[in-house]
């Protein structure tokens, strides 16, 4: 039995004295407007035993679960199959009943559903109506007037839940597609074209414009931003395709522009129907799982349902906040959080063996260049590299299916000590490839926005004080991507590998640092005159700018258009693999025989100069095409 509240209480109130003035009404249109005195005794007699059936019905109905503000189709529907069952009810009771004189006319029984459907549907279509201030924005209320750039699914979506907030007043939709000229959506009109913007914006007097084009190319979101600036108003859009598509964040979420946007990528297409089949229902283990790809990496596993997640970490917090997070978001999973050090081969080996994954995805690493470069040198390599040894040792005697290596393009011709350790743990999981055994699959990317020790976040930061902004070099480059969309493609790339491969990730165009830093400042409400730029000079291990394939190597496609193999160098032997080791677990060599040893293992590493001076004094050299 329902319990009403005092809203439904009072819905069920309404229905009731609709139900009664249906019936007169019924009557009244049979007549002509003028009921005979005869017949009054009959209706009013009718009325007694017709409104407790037809309130039992709609009760029972579940008409008083809905909320009116948000009546919708499915509403209607309900009310009218319970007053047309309710109608017929009262044919058939009336069928039972001994026969009256004056009888009830056939007319009422066809009139009086339509009525009723018509007060019990437009009094909950009104209510909304109401509540979403349409009938206001009609009248010309208040509401921040705007337009929409773009009319597609996403367009749609954002005009009902604008409509039903109020804060905003859509004046007009524009859109390139020339067959949705002039057409209606949400009964807002498509007014013309993106670049009609600039036009319509002083005439109808526009502050601000919100780009919902969340799945359209990077470039045509460019460009409708650069329309909007230069018609002068503020330019504002829903969240990337990516975020929708993760089930968080809804369409109704407009923001500001921000870097990621400008910076932004077509969205990456998985394979979805394959990594449902690979992740779901399998145990999984993620190292690092509390750093910034360790933990989104989590976050897409758990989209495909695996049975067990287990979380290896070594910052307790960090471990913490991911247990919190995911017993939120994700309860149906079971979540194991382990603490432990990848180095510490003991712990690793425990840790495979009592969870048993049959995947292992590797993203623990020490990644911050400057800081690995000096005192902290020898610490770099035994994590990046012995850590890498432990954990794929262990993943070997487990019969761990795939281990899936996060590297980096600093492994690339690398010239400091971080990207020359992580080119060595790549060299030692293709040489524990072995026939029938592990698939070790290594995927190579460049930076991603956001993530710990990211340019953006210290460019934040130093707007936040006034400035200045710091940049090493006026000609330094980087590759960049999204946090979600790297570790989409380490997935497609785990998914794909055979054993041995090294995957490139289409990185895009490189983006000079210092361009970063001005749409940093411009998106932050400043110019150049009110945050400065000053430049610091290369820092210790620093490149002008990254590569993405070593000398010597070559790539091959993949279905993945966003995927390509590096085919690098053949892979040692054990007896390489057994002296690494023994180097690994001696003591801290000081960096300069730790730097010559290094490039002893890793040809290709070339060792920057470190002075201050030296570094100063680097030339801007161009970058390679």
């Amino acid at each position: 039995m329902i319990r009403l509240n005092p809203r439904s209480a009072a819905a069920l109130a309404h229905d009731i004295v609709a139900t009664v003035a249906a019936w007169y009404l019924a009557y009244w249109l049979r007549f002509n407007t003028e009921i005979p005195q005869y017949i009054m005794p009959n209706m009013m007699s009718a009325i007694l035993w017709v409104t407790p059936l037809q309130t039992a019905i709609f009760f029972r109905s579940g008409m008083y679960r809905g909320i009116w503000r948000y009546a919708s189709v499915a509403d209607l529907q309900r009310i009218a199959i319970a007053v047309g069952l309710s109608t017929l009810t009262i044919a058939l009771v009336l069928q039972l009943l001994p026969h009256q004189e004056p009888p009830v006319p056939r007319s009422v029984l066809l009139l009086d559903p339509l009525l009723l459907i018509l007060f019990l549907g437009g009094s909950r279509l009104g209510y909304r109506i109401w509540k979403e201030r349409r009938l206001r924005n009609v009248l010309g209320s208040p509401g921040k007037p705007v337009v929409i750039l773009g009319a597609g699914d996403a367009a749609a979506d954002l005009l009902k839940n604008l409509a039903r907030a109020g804060d905003w007043r859509v004046l007009g939709l524009l859109d390139d597609d020339p067959a949705k000229r002039g057409r209606q959506i949400q009964g807002v009109n498509v007014l013309g074209r993106l670049g009609d913007l600039v036009e319509l914006a002083p005439r109808l007097e526009l502050e601000r414009a919100i780009i919902a084009m969340p799945s359209a190319s990077h470039q045509s979101r460019r460009r409708a931003l650069e329309i909007c600036r230069r018609a002068g108003v503020q330019a504002l859009t829903v969240p990337s395709y990516q975020d929708l598509m993760s089930g968080k964040i809804t369409v109704s979420q407009v923001r500001n522009i921000e870097l990621d946007d400008l910076l932004g990528r077509d969205p990456v297409l998985l394979d979805e129907s394959r990594l449902q089949t690979w992740i779901r229902g399998r145990s999984i283990l993620v190292t690092g799982a509390g750093g910034s790809i360790g933990s989104e990496l989590c976050r897409q596993i758990a989209r495909y349902a695996p049975a067990r997640l287990v979380l290896f970490e070594h910052n307790e917090f960090a471990l913490y906040r991911m247990e919190q997070e995911f017993a939120a978001q994700y309860p149906a999973i079971s979540l194991d959080c382990v603490i432990g050090d990848v180095k510490d081969a003991a712990r690793v080996a425990e840790a495979l063996a009592v969870h048993r994954p049959q995947l292992v995805f590797h993203a623990a690493a020490y990644k911050h260049v400057p800081l690995m470069e000096e005192h902290n040198a020898w610490e770099a390599i035994r994590n990046n590299v012995l850590g890498t040894c432990c954990v794929a040792e262990a993943a070997i005697a487990q019969g761990v299916e795939k281990f899936v290596m996060v590297s980096t393009d600093k492994a690339v011709n690398p010239t400091n000590v971080m990207g020359a350790s992580k080119r060595l743990a790549e060299i030692v999981c293709q040489g524990l490839q072995a026939k029938d055994a592990t698939c070790f699959v290594i995927v190579r990317f460049g930076n991603v926005l956001g993530s710990t020790g990211s340019v953006i976040p210290k460019f934040r930061e130093q707007i936040a004080r006034g400035g200045p902004v710091t940049v090493t070099h006026p000609e330094i480059t980087r590759y960049f991507m999204s946090i979600p969309e790297a570790a989409q493609l380490v997935l497609q790339a785990g998914l794909m590998g055979s054993g041995g491969e090294i995957f490139v990730l289409d990185m895009g165009e490189p983006v000079k640092i210092v361009d970063l830093a001005r749409e940093l400042i411009r998106l932050s409400g400043y110019t150049e005159a009110d945050i400065g730029i000053e430049f610091t000079g290369l820092r210790p291990g620093e490149k002008l700018y990254e590569e993405l394939l070593a000398d010597g190597e070559h790539t091959l496609p993949t279905p993945h258009p966003k995927l390509r193999i590096a085919t690098s160098r053949a892979a040692p032997d054990a007896r390489w693999r057994e002296e690494l080791l023994a180097w690994l677990r001696r003591t801290n060599p000081g960096a300069e025989r730790l730097r010559a040893e290094l490039a002893a293992r890793v040809p290709e590493y070339a060792p920057q100069a470190t002075s201050p001076a030296a570094i100063r004094a680097t030339p801007a050299v161009p970058q390679p095409r």
